[in-house]
């Protein structure tokens, strides 16, 4: 059995479909990807899951429950990184941690012992008596992390974990991440982070205006949309229209953007080799998950999170 399950969900704001008819199911222990840009509707999967948003349709069930009929136990069982800062600026390092344990009813002594492990696990033992303004935003996220495991979640929720780190806070946070897993903490990751999602993620699902467009794992997506590589040809406008044509002729899976065009699903000798008057220098690049969502929605991720 999935331990969360997600059938027909739809979340309405009067006119505005934020969430549409979305079908999931997450296994036990893995690291499942909801990616895309701002205003996709991420969050608001999340919020439903996580039992403070009802949905306007569908059913979610998380290890077995009915998050309708069950939404205090689902929230027991699940640990929420937000992904805005809402540490509480009153209160030490260490006294938020023991003082959001209270939402669990942990005792105070292992709350304390559980705070000082955590804290520890993030290498933020030297900052437990630092108030919140003293902290860097990248210590900040990692006491976020810590607050979310700390009544010991078999799920834990993570949105954008990593959004506006510095490259070194970042990596220790995906390896944090990746050490969770091997415990066998069931991880959903809500990020527009191509390149975080195929590091961490056994499974990913690629959404867009509400809607979920695939799903499978990060090896599979570039398999079947776009290839290993991506061919980038720099052309000039009299030259252009030629090239395009000798592409559609040839039967070659490409995009024009503009300024250039991308080529998929083949090699440089191939092309090379096919095709006339091609420019001397090609692009030669790795695909990447963000070619795979260019390849469904025709968009960059650049675009605002409903």
């Amino acid at each position: 059995m999935p331990v969360i399950e997600v059938q027909h969900i739809t979340k309405k704001f009067k006119d505005l479909v934020a969430v549409d008819d979305a079908n999931l199911e997450i296994e036990e222990g893995e690291c499942f990807g909801l990616l895309g840009p701002n205003g996709a509707g991420k969050t608001s999967l999340i919020r439903m899951i996580i039992a403070i948003s009802p949905p306007s349709e569908g059913d979610i069930w998380v290890q077995g429950r009915d998050i309708k009929q069950y939404p205090r136990q689902v929230k027991a069982v699940l640990g929420v990184v937000p992904q805005m800062d809402n540490l509480d600026e009153d209160l030490t390092v260490l006294q938020n941690l023991t003082t959001f344990a209270r939402y669990f009813a942990i005792p105070r002594d292992e709350a304390y012992r559980r705070s000082l492990e955590l804290l520890k696990f993030f290498q933020l033992e030297g900052k437990h008596k630092s108030r919140i303004r003293e902290l860097s935003g990248g210590m900040k996220r990692l006491l976020l992390l810590a607050r979310g495991l700390i009544n010991r979640p078999e799920i834990i929720i993570l949105d954008e974990p990593t959004v506006g780190l510095d490259p070194q806070t970042k990596h220790m946070v995906w390896q944090k991440l990746g050490e969770l897993k091997v415990q066998g903490t069931t991880q959903l990751l809500c990020t527009q982070n191509m390149e975080e999602a195929a590091i961490l993620c056994d499974r990913v699902t690629v959404m867009h205006h509400g809607r979920i467009l695939t799903q499978d794992t990060p090896r599979a997506l570039l398999a079947r949309y776009v290839g290993d590589e991506v061919l980038g040809i720099e052309m000039d406008s009299e030259n252009k229209s030629r090239l395009v044509n000798d592409l559609i002729d040839g039967g070659f899976d490409f995009i024009d953007m503009g300024d250039i065009i991308q080529v998929f699903h083949v090699t440089r000798d191939e092309l090379v080799g096919r095709i006339e008057h091609l420019p001397e220098r090609l692009i030669e690049r790795p695909a990447t998950l963000e070619d795979v969502f260019f390849r469904l929605t025709g968009q960059t991720l650049d675009v605002g999170e409903v």
